[in-house]
Formats: C-alpha cells, structure tokens, sequence
C-alpha cells in the first residue's frame, strides 16, 4: 500500500508560532508579545457587535460592500479596488499561491515577517532571504537579488519585528527598478502609527504602476481588533479579478466587518491609541536603554530590545519576565536570539516589565 504524502515542501515548514498568551500559575498575564493594542477596541465596536446578536444565522456578505465602502472613504481610494481577507496574513498567503510556484522564487528582506517564508513554501516556491543589516533595509541589496525567477517582492513597512521603516523615496525606487513581471507586495499593519514626514503609503503606487504593486493592511494592531481577523488590500484590478477567483467565499465574519467599519468611524479612539504609542514607546526605549539594552530604533508598537549577553542572556531574560508573568517574544526564529520584541502595553504593563528587568540586571 502506498503511503500519502504531502508535497515535499510542505514538510520543509516549520509552524509559525504565535506569541504566547498564557503561562502556568497566571490568570492574567501581561501580554507584550503580539503587538496588539493595549487600549483595546472602540466602544462603538462593541456597540456594533451587539447589534448582530440575532443575525449570526445570515451568512456575511462575501464581497464585505459596506467595509470595502467605508475603507475607501476612510483613504480617499477606489472601493473596487479593495479586497478584504481574514487577517491580512490570509491576503499574503493568497497572492503567492495566485502568482508564483514550484520553480519559483519569492524575495524578501532578511529579518521581514516570518509569514512571507511560509507562504512561498506552502506554495512550492523558494523563499529567498536578501541579506540586510537589523537596523536598514537596503533596497539596492534587494534588487541585486532578484532574479529572472522572481515572482514576489514582500517588504514591511513599517518592519516586523525591528520596527524600522523605509522613506517614501525608497518605496518608489524599488518600484521603478523592478521587473514589471515581478508583484510588489507592500505589508503596511503598522502604518496607522507612522507619522515621520518622509514616510507614505504606497497605495499611490497601486494606481500609477503596471498593475504590479499591491498595499496589504490590517485591523489588528491600531484599531485592536486583533481576534476578528480582518485585513483588507488595495490591488490594481487584475489582481483583484485574481484573487476573487481564489479567496474564500465568506473570508470575513458579518462580525468582523461591522466591527472594522466602527473602528473606521471612531477616528478619536484611533488617535488615542497612536497617542498612547508616542508618550510609551519613547519611554521604553529609554528605560531599556538604561539597563544598558540596545533598542532598535522603531515607528511601530513594539521595540526590539537587544541584549548584550546574547542569546543565553536574551534567554535568561525572556524567563525571569515569564515568572514574573510578563509576556514578551524571542525572535530567534528570526534569526535574532540575542533580542526580545516588546510591545507597547499600558501604563501599569510597561512599569511593570521594567522593574522586572531591573530586578533582572540587580538592581
């Protein structure tokens, strides 16, 4: 009897691991590990919820009309233009089974989101690493590794998990001098909390490219809707006639997309939150910094926090928070074991990690 077996590939992939949400011994742990918003969701998320209670029978509309409506009037863009997934890592997923395969290559920057690797191997292509420095990504670097089987280019920005970000600039010379054969794929989750003068969005370049760039967003991380899933991107038309073809039939939950229209209405919530990042980050990276911790400089939610000891004392470290029940996350799979990410949390959550760190260097 023959055995089944998978496509090879698939059992080159290593799972991607999630951050962590629970620790023996802790009802209530502090959660620093998955980027999420410490302020939570809009009230009127809640209110939106609510109002669905005796329609969960309905099956979502599978085209998400009124999302795809309120995004497009929310970035001043074409709502046909726009599809929404579960979760933008759904939309990444979809683009490389839609565009490339076995024979392949899918190019991204070193120290980029796991996620890109795993998408190429589910889909039989080769994943291509294109070396960077932790604290940069050099688009020159990027270019010289595209190849004539290049299919994808995935960039952050801004980066996962360094929390560094590219000028606009840059955006578009990568553009410019890419293959018009070769998809762009732009991942912006963070961008809601960027608001450094040389940075824009590439949705302008969505319009005005050979139908080859594409801007991928999230409602996970800014607007706190992390646990509905729902991610949405902004594609020239031939790709959206792609990947309609291919998506799933209900991707987003009728509870998903009132949510994300009411976190879109609520623009005083969104600048609170963006607020609250701009007082704490600072503050962590300088109480990192203190206990003689390297920080990455970042726009994002989260520092990575560098530790001189390396990886046994990143280790020890990421221990001595999780008795203390602080959630943080090791980023050796990014090929970083000397550093720990640490999202932005609360007031009381960030003095907490520091004292525990303190606590840690004896102090």
């Amino acid at each position: 009897m023959n055995a089944l077996y998978p496509r090879p590939a698939i059992l080159d992939i290593t799972p991607y691991k999630p951050g962590e949400s629970r620790i023996p011994g802790f009802v209530e742990p502090i959660k620093l590990a998955s980027n999420e918003s410490p302020l939570g969701p809009s009230p009127k998320v809640r209110d939106a919820i609510a109002a669905q209670m005796d329609r969960l029978h309905l099956y979502p509309d599978g085209d998400a009309t009124a999302l795809r409506q309120a995004i497009a009037a929310r970035h001043d863009i074409k709502p046909d233009n726009i599809v929404c997934t579960a979760g933008s890592e759904q939309m990444l997923h979809l683009l490389v089974r839609a565009y490339a395969g076995p024979g392949d290559e899918v190019l991204y920057p070193r120290y980029g989101f796991l996620v890109y690797a795993l998408a190429a191997k589910s889909a039989g292509a080769t994943p291509v690493e294109a070396p960077q420095a932790v604290d940069h990504t050099d688009i020159d670097v990027i270019l010289n590794h595209v190849t004539a089987r290049t299919r994808i280019v995935f960039l952050a920005n801004p980066n996962n998990p360094t929390g560094t970000y590219l000028p606009a600039v840059d955006i578009r010379r990568l553009r410019e001098n890419l293959p018009r054969e070769v998809l762009m794929v732009v991942d912006e989750a963070y961008a809601e909390y960027v608001d450094r003068p040389d940075y824009e969005s590439a949705m302008p370049l969505v319009e005005n490219s050979d139908n080859n760039v594409v801007v991928t967003r999230t409602f996970s991380k800014a607007y706190g809707l992390a646990a509905l899933r729902v991610g949405w991107t902004y594609c020239p038309p031939p790709v959206v006639d792609v990947i309609r073809r291919i998506r799933y039939s209900f991707a987003v939950t009728t509870l998903g997309q009132v949510s994300a229209i009411a976190a879109l209405g609520d623009r005083d919530h969104l600048a609170r939150a963006k607020a609250h990042n701009d007082a704490w980050l600072p503050w962590l990276t300088a109480e990192l910094e203190a206990l003689d911790i390297k920080v990455t400089p970042s726009v994002a939610n989260f520092a990575l926090a560098h530790f001189r000891g390396g990886a046994e004392e990143a280790k020890a470290a990421d221990a001595h928070l999780r008795r203390d029940g602080i959630i943080v996350r090791p980023v050796a799979g990014y090929g970083l074991p000397q550093c720990l990410r640490i999202t932005v949390g609360r007031e009381h959550e960030n003095r907490k990690l520091i004292d525990s760190l303190k606590q840690f260097r004896g102090l």
